[in-house]
């Protein structure tokens, strides 16, 4: 039985985290514990009541009751950052899920079964789906594109911050690289904004505030290509739906069909290409 006993960020961190063991349980007919989960896991309740997949502390009626929710997460921050837990957890042989996402080996036998247990509730699909065959109706080839605001500002000194005028003209770039299709662009960002600002491209999301981050991440992953700073989450989408990615590396970056490569796992693209060449701390 594998256990995973680190909680490293938000929702898309931990996902990377999990898939790997997920995949190995799978592939072994093994049994794993997550020990501590992220909020968001009740949007992936296949992952929540897999068989072979327990997780101890999902105990909803406590979660929902007073002020369940924020002493869990005070007891995952204390557990998770104490050198005594971790040393408890190391004798026990626990392995930290960060640690686990070198060993790819049965990530690509078992992709249909991981689409299956990462697959959002059906709301949530349902609604992105919607959404695509909305904007199919006007175009031959839908870009995600990924905007990370917020804390990117700081983030890594700034690295993977662009402005939305940027992005904007990444975007005419790309409508220029598919001159001969109509291409349109489905925006996920954690920034309020109106998309009329990008002039001269057909641009869509789910409203002008931003909206819940699985509805955006799965339908990023519905789209044709992907385009965004270095991030888990866009990476996340590229690899659960198998859609090609490019991560923005300047202000001034030009576009060709081969900058988009599907990713098969957290360090590489499909073509060849490491994400650790874009390395960064965790976000």
């Amino acid at each position: 039985m594998r256990v995973i006993c680190d909680a490293p960020g938000q929702t898309c961190n931990r996902l990377w985290t999990y898939v790997t063991s997920v995949a190995q349980c799978i592939a072994e007919q093994r049994r794993m514990v997550i020990i501590f989960y992220d909020w968001t896991i009740e949007d992936f309740p296949n992952l929540l009541h897999c068989p072979f997949i327990h997780f101890p502390l999902w105990q909803k009626w406590y979660l929902e009751r007073g002020n369940g929710w924020n002493n869990y997460k005070g007891l995952t921050w204390k557990v998770t950052h104490d050198k005594t837990w971790d040393r408890i957890f190391q004798a026990l042989g626990f392995k930290k899920g960060w640690t686990t996402m070198h060993d790819t080996r049965y990530l690509a036998q078992t992709k249909r079964e991981l689409q299956h247990i990462f697959r959002p509730r059906e709301a949530i699909m349902q609604q992105a789906s919607r959404m695509m065959a909305d904007i199919r109706q006007e175009a031959d080839i839908i870009v995600g594109v990924h905007i990370r605001h917020g804390d990117y500002k700081t983030f890594y000194n700034g690295r993977y911050y662009y402005t939305l005028e940027e992005f904007h003209q990444f975007m005419l770039r790309i409508q220029a690289l598919y001159n001969d299709r109509r291409v349109a662009f489905f925006i996920s960002s954690n920034e309020p904004f109106d998309v009329r600002i990008f002039e001269g491209c057909r641009c869509h999301r789910f409203g002008k505030e931003p909206s819940g981050d699985i509805l955006d991440l799965y339908t990023l992953s519905l789209c044709d290509r992907i385009l965004g700073p270095w991030s888990t989450y866009s990476r996340w989408a590229s690899f659960i739906g198998e859609v090609p990615l490019c991560f923005i590396e300047s202000k001034d970056q030009q576009f060709t069909d081969d900058s988009f490569s599907v990713v098969t796992d957290f360090y590489h693209f499909a073509n060849g290409k490491s994400t650790e060449d874009f390395w960064a701390p965790v976000e």
